[in-house]
């Protein structure tokens, strides 16, 4: 295999992951990110592994939820309303995947490559490459209502015939697991298969680790383009220079359709904004959850105790609404009752925009249109979970090796529906 010169368009947990497969592949890599590492999607998520998100958010039920919460505020899901040309293709997209055969179809897809992706979480951690938290403690779908317990255990029905280990709690069973955090909760499902971990320590303590190994890092630089020779890209055009590349790799989130667009490829990702409150006193939480019926997640992380959720679609911007700040904050509250969220905590909520493809699977792989670009975005909501996975794929591609997990159910030009 010959030694390639490899431009990583976004710095993410996608891209970073991309860089350190890359690396141990033996390829020359840059990574261009327009910020400096310490925000966005990649550092305010819920840290969630997860093997048990077997379902993708494209499934039937989900457009008669999103009828009735997209005009509430402070609904779990929110569509601002607005006139988008491409809200309106990608919303006609995710019609036609929610279907019962298309979630039929994904759900050992996910789990694959899930799977696939907490084996080498765990792998690096075994490495001792970097530092970073990381837990196997399970995940808890908490309910407090019998519609929502019924919810899940449809779900736990489908991960239980695929192998997974899940337990159903009540909630003095709940209470003995974390005896530290009571809960206000009828019951939970306790599914073992996945783990947690920290974020910010860990894409920091990577970008380091692939700074001292050779990675060369282009920060605060935005992309305005890419000089081309036929079907294939010679150089990868920023703000300050051209920098010349062998393959590009295409891992900007939800910019990614945005910059394809230079590139004459249509490819559908909408931003879904989620939020994040930090609780840095001791809260006695051990155990992630998810509060089922604010989809609200819970994790204990190193130092502090993170509340993150809702999904809102309202276009490429980092704006802060009160009443879905005020929704997560309602919902600790009410599944702890023991927990205090101070102001200080509310006025210090971040958010992070995540990338929503139509079918709710991401897209991994090359487009025809041209020869040396790989696609990795389009995540969703499993864009932590799903990042080495990801990287690992795309260097076995860019190496011209069998990919560990067959590339088709990711291909970036993929037919939606039936």
């Amino acid at each position: 295999m010959s030694q390639k010169r490899v431009v990583v368009i976004g710095g993410g947990i996608v891209g970073l992951s991309t860089a350190y497969y890359l690396l141990e592949e033996g390829h020359e890599v840059v990574v261009i990110d327009k910020g400096n590492l310490q925000g966005g999607a990649s550092n305010v998520n819920a840290g969630y592994l997860t093997p048990s998100h077997i379902v993708p958010m494209a499934a039937p039920g989900m457009i008669s939820k999103g009828v009735r919460w997209m005009f509430n505020a402070s609904s779990p899901f929110y569509i601002k309303p607005r006139f988008d040309r491409d809200l309106i293709d990608w919303g006609l997209k995710f019609m036609k995947s929610c279907t019962p055969n298309h979630v039929q179809r994904s759900l050992k897809t996910i789990l694959d490559i899930n799977l696939l992706s907490k084996q080498l979480y765990l792998e690096m951690q075994k490495s001792a490459d970097f530092d970073f938290h990381l837990e196997t403690k399970g995940l808890l779908m908490a309910y407090q209502s019998s519609h929502a317990e019924k919810e899940e255990a449809e779900v736990v029905s489908r991960a239980r015939a695929l192998g997974l280990e899940i337990k159903q709690l009540d909630s003095k069973e709940v209470l003995k697991l974390q005896p530290g955090a009571s809960m206000d909760i009828a019951g939970a499902f306790w599914y073992e298969s996945d783990a947690h971990s920290t974020p910010e320590i860990f894409i920091q303590n990577l970008k380091t680790t692939l700074e001292k190994k050779g990675v060369h890092f282009v920060l605060e630089t935005e992309v305005y383009g890419f000089k081309k020779q036929e079907n294939k890209i010679t150089n990868v055009v920023t703000e300050k220079e051209f920098i010349k590349a062998d393959e590009i790799v295409v891992a900007t989130g939800a910019w990614s359709e945005q910059l394809l667009k230079s590139l004459g490829i249509k490819l559908s990702v909408q931003a879904g904004k989620g939020y994040r409150m930090n609780v840095d006193y001791e809260t006695g939480i051990s155990l992630p959850a998810i509060l089922l019926e604010s989809k609200v997640a819970v994790t204990p992380m190193r130092g502090f105790t993170r509340f993150a959720g809702t999904m809102e679609i309202s276009g490429l911007n980092h704006k802060i609404m009160s009443k879905r700040v005020a929704s997560i904050a309602e919902a600790a509250l009410t599944y702890y009752p023991d927990i205090k969220i101070t102001q200080e905590v509310i006025d210090d909520v971040q958010c992070g925009l995540r990338p929503l493809s139509p079918d709710g699977l991401p897209f991994i792989g090359r487009h025809s249109a041209i020869l040396n670009l790989v696609l990795a975005t389009g995540h969703s909501m499993m864009g932590w979970s799903l990042g080495p996975a990801t990287g690992k794929l795309v260097s076995e591609l860019i190496s011209g090796k069998t990919t560990t997990l067959s590339l088709k159910p990711f291909s970036p030009q993929r037919k939606y529906g039936n």
